[in-house]
């Protein structure tokens, strides 16, 4: 199902799970409106990697923001030039004829460990259980490629029904299905996420809270209840740290949004944080 990872013995790397690079684009990117100016610009690894360096990470997963393979292109020539990024999860058009044809070019790239398609954005709310949908999933699993859901929670009933189709397919729930924190909902969220998470093939990244609440008037403490279902839910093995960035930036600064799940977490063993902060991202991406 799983990867076990390629580190050395006794490295505990500390991973940031979910990050995106881009040249902004006004047109391509236009979902960076005008209530997100802070992050209308371009952000490369040079910017990324001090900010890790600062707070201790070794390394880090780039993360598709745009649905085309030039966009894999991207963040795979970045990633060649910089050891720090560790892996990318890219696009394919998971519906297409070919889509074979390109898995089997990107498993030739080693850093290139899965894909993601934005689920969350889509009309059809039930794309991911479509036939071509779901035989582009099957085919992932044949290349070791992992598959990173990218929902909201009105569409956790349908990841549900996907993972328990394919019980070998490596799958991560993106920030944590994004509940609408700024209105306190969590009711059918939490009912939801812990159906998906008995699925044992299925990862949550504890990423991307912040947007999800008042930019600007949250307090540490609106994310307490999110985080104890998803660790109820998930446990200590399958959840992974994430910061979003440069996303985050639209609700605080990289230290203060990690600094949530660093309080949250520290009465935690030094074992449980170790997976937490790195090793469970290392072994489900096969760092």
């Amino acid at each position: 199902m799983v990867a076990t990872n390629n580190l050395a013995d006794g490295d505990v790397p500390m991973i940031d799970a979910h990050q995106h690079f881009w040249k902004f684009d006004p047109v391509r990117d236009s979902w960076i409106d005008n209530s997100m100016k802070v992050i209308q610009r371009n952000f490369l690894p040079a910017d990324l990697q001090p900010v890790l360096k600062q707070y201790g990470f070794s390394g880090c997963v780039a993360v598709q923001a745009d649905q085309s393979e030039l966009e894999n292109h991207f963040l795979l020539q970045n990633a060649a030039e910089n050891e720090f990024i560790k892996g990318v999860v890219g696009w394919v058009d998971l519906q297409s004829p070919k889509v074979e044809e390109r898995l089997a070019y990107y498993s030739q790239q080693p850093k290139m460990k899965g894909f993601r398609h934005i689920l969350q954005g889509e009309p059809q709310r039930d794309l991911m259980l479509q036939p071509a949908f779901k035989k582009g999933i099957q085919l992932l699993q044949q290349y070791n490629f992992t598959y990173d859901i990218l929902i909201y929670p009105d569409q956790l009933g349908y990841a549900a029904e996907l993972v328990k189709l394919f019980s070998n397919q490596a799958f991560v729930i993106d920030h944590i299905a994004k509940p609408n924190i700024k209105k306190q909902a969590i009711d059918d969220w939490a009912k939801q996420i812990k159906a998906v998470a008995q699925y044992e093939n299925v990862y949550c990244k504890v990423s991307g809270m912040v947007t999800e609440a008042d930019w600007k008037h949250w307090k540490p403490e609106d994310f307490t209840p999110y985080l104890n279902v998803v660790v109820e839910a998930f446990g200590m093995n399958r959840l992974m740290y994430g910061s979003d960035w440069p996303v985050c930036l639209v609700a605080e600064s990289y230290g203060k949004m990690l600094g949530i799940v660093q309080n949250y977490f520290s009465s935690l063993s030094e074992d449980e944080r170790a997976r937490f902060f790195g090793l469970n991202a290392a072994r489900f991406y096969n760092l």
